[in-house]
């Protein structure tokens, strides 16, 4: 009978929901694992050759613009304080905080041009689910990841030409371009999916957080094998200058909202979406517009530490209770006493 069907419908639904959360709980395991997995056995990322990694790239952000409409993109302008603090800490913070952190440590050129690179990228998607964990305001987190996604189209260059056109040459057309092919045209094909399909991305939505993990999952993998050796023996010289970008900049965007009065979840969202960049895309970026192979070595190991600590930070929040009163968040309303239960 049709009330049997719709039953079973609803049993597998909500089945397919519950893995699908499990799952993706746990993508901070995931992105570590493969991380390790490819440091200690490079080859078996391998076949993610040039073509394959644009492929789970744009698939990656395929599966985020399906979950977005035309309203959460307008959203953007009705709450836009907390959404340009964000997009000032990733796109002015971030680079800068990179280029000295290159000159403190005296990187050679290739390095410092890869790390400003990954100051200079957007926010990553994964930054969401940690924003979940740690219980700031996920709805704000996925309006800052489309505007700084938004805006790499013209800001990357932009920063990549200002702060490393005296020390590498820099393809800011190239740049410009591979990012409306790889991120903006995917996602827009989304929305426009979304919109004008509803029926088919309601069985896409489904399945897009398996589909975005996994192609995170190729991603990180493939970015670390290629540039294991490297960063095997880096040492610290290489990997210090990613952990106080990423932290730092956390850091930074959290100081930021607080001075601006926004709040406790507010200032944890921003801490995250800060902290978190795209480093497999700026990887296959620097890959593409650099003729030096080295400049793609910070953007793997930020690759890995940009998990880590993305993902440390938003369990360590999970854990502490906040009494937020500065009325964050897009309904400014006071928000409760946060406790796990």
């Amino acid at each position: 009978t049709a009330q049997l069907r719709a039953s079973r419908r609803q049993a597998f639904h909500s089945a397919v929901g519950h893995v699908v959360e499990v799952f993706s709980n746990l993508f901070p395991i995931w992105t570590v694992a493969a991380a390790a997995f490819a440091l200690h056995q490079p080859s078996a990322f391998a076949f993610m050759s040039t073509d394959y990694f644009t492929a789970a790239l744009s698939m990656l952000m395929f599966s985020m613009g399906v979950t977005l409409t035309f309203k959460d993109v307008q959203r953007v302008f009705n709450n836009p304080i907390p959404v340009a603090i964000n997009v000032s800490a990733c796109y002015i913070l971030m680079p800068l905080l990179a280029y000295g952190l290159a000159q403190f440590f005296a990187l050679p050129p290739a390095y410092t041009a890869g790390l400003v690179m990954v100051g200079a990228i957007n926010g990553g998607q994964s930054s969401n689910l940690c924003t979940f964990i740690a219980r700031g305001d996920v709805a704000l987190s996925v309006l800052m990841t489309t505007s700084t996604t938004i805006a790499c189209t013209f800001m990357t260059p932009l920063m990549a030409y200002w702060l490393l056109g005296a020390i590498v040459p820099v393809d800011a057309v190239g740049i410009a371009e591979s990012v409306l092919q790889i991120i903006m045209v995917p996602a827009f094909a989304g929305v426009l999916l979304n919109k004008f399909l509803p029926s088919v991305t309601r069985i896409v939505k489904m399945f897009s957080p398996i589909i975005g993990i996994v192609a995170t999952i190729l991603l990180v993998g493939a970015s670390v094998g290629k540039a294991a050796p490297a960063l095997v023996g880096g040492g610290m010289a290489l990997h210090l200058p990613c952990i106080l970008l990423h932290f730092l900049g956390g850091l930074g965007g959290y100081m930021m909202c607080h001075l601006a009065g926004l709040g406790e979840r507010v200032a944890r969202t921003t801490a995250i979406e800060t902290a978190m960049k795209s480093s497999a895309f700026v990887f296959l970026l620097c890959g593409l517009h650099f003729s030096d192979y080295m400049v793609a070595v910070p953007c793997a190991v930020s690759v890995v530490w940009n998990a880590i600590i993305g993902s440390t930070m938003a369990v360590i929040w999970r854990f502490i209770p906040y009494v937020d009163v500065h009325g964050d968040g897009p309904q400014d309303e006071a928000e409760p006493l946060v406790e796990d239960k």
